[in-house]
């Protein structure tokens, strides 16, 4: 295929991978307080399936994507904090796309010790692992921690992330072969299989169960999840690997000793520039130190986008998933 000077990937209905059309899209000048990016690599998050599939409303059609990085061609009025030439990354709407024109305040110029593509693969997974960790309810020295797909493209981040605050990680994965990269990772012990977990828990903890589950998958886990709480646990629920989890009744936490759930959403954790510098700035430092890794699994031609949605679908993929304009 032969593609244009500047395109797209647009859907036109929900539904399958296959709703993912490879369009000519010239970019958007920037307005006021606004960039024009060309892009240099894409991330692809569950996100993004939840909105394609409909999980998620979104009017139609619409560009799918929530996170790129690329080289500032153009700045609109007003704008300051970057220029013509800088590199950056950025969370917004619309990134599965060969440029990217979005607001001056959403975009972070990227260090010179870290490259677009790993920008790409950790922006939005790293901020949402900050989020967990040390914005909703901080993460504490000594703590227990039970992760979800620890090897997942949020995984990967959240797993060494508590590691090095000093908490105890207990991971739960699908495979011998994804729990011997949780241990690589830094997980003190790991649970293979989804069956009896609370049961493997609690014998992991002396009968106490842990202070936070971080729990991406959803439906499948939640029981689990709050069944591996002590009293007073936090139950993080952020993600629907395997379908929304059923709603809980509040009975539920007061049986499970006064338990806390949340469903927290990055982008009310990152709603102003002073909170996005902030979280950014962490994860970048963190990266820098070589405590954390952007470790990317998979890579695909932009146009390939629906490739890569079948394998994020089919639990196959390890760290993250890169789209390449």
């Amino acid at each position: 295929m032969t593609l244009p000077n500047a395109y797209a990937i647009k859907v036109h209905k929900t539904g399958g991978p296959e709703v993912l059309t490879l369009e000519a899209s010239p970019p958007r000048a920037p307005g006021p307080g606004e960039v024009l990016v060309r892009q240099t690599a894409v991330g692809v998050n569950f996100i993004d399936i939840y909105f394609r599939t409909g999980l998620y409303p979104m009017p139609l059609p619409y560009v799918p994507g929530t996170e790129g990085a690329g080289i500032v061609e153009e700045v609109g009025e007003g704008v300051t904090n970057v220029g013509p030439g800088d590199r950056v990354a950025y969370m917004g709407r619309g990134t599965y796309a060969s440029h990217y024109t979005g607001a001056a305040n959403t975009v972070v110029p990227l260090p010179a010790g870290i490259s677009d593509e790993e920008a790409a693969a950790v922006l939005l997974k790293g901020m949402t692992a900050w989020m967990l960790l040390e914005e909703i309810r901080p993460l504490q020295k000594g703590e227990t921690a039970l992760i979800w797909a620890p090897v997942g493209g949020v995984g990967t981040l959240l797993t060494p992330w508590a590691k090095h605050i000093g908490a105890r990680v207990i991971a739960v994965t699908s495979s011998a072969e994804k729990a011997a990269k949780a241990k690589a990772l830094g997980a003190d012990e790991v649970i293979v299989g989804y069956d009896d977990v609370a049961k493997q828990v609690r014998a992991l903890t002396g009968g106490k169960g842990v202070d936070v589950v971080y729990d991406s998958v959803g439906k499948t886990s939640a029981e689990a999840s709050l069944s591996s709480l002590k009293g007073r646990g936090w139950w993080m629920t952020y993600g629907n690997a395997s379908g929304a989890a059923d709603p809980v009744p509040p009975g539920r936490l007061a049986a499970g000793g006064s338990l806390v759930m949340t469903r927290p959403t990055l982008f009310n954790f990152t709603d102003t520039p002073e909170s996005l510098a902030r979280g950014a700035g962490r994860l970048f430092s963190l990266l820098e130190k070589g405590v954390l890794t952007a470790d990317i699994g998979q890579r695909f031609a932009l146009k390939e986008a629906g490739e890569a949605h079948k394998a994020l679908a089919s639990g196959t993929t390890s760290g993250a998933t890169l789209l390449l304009p």
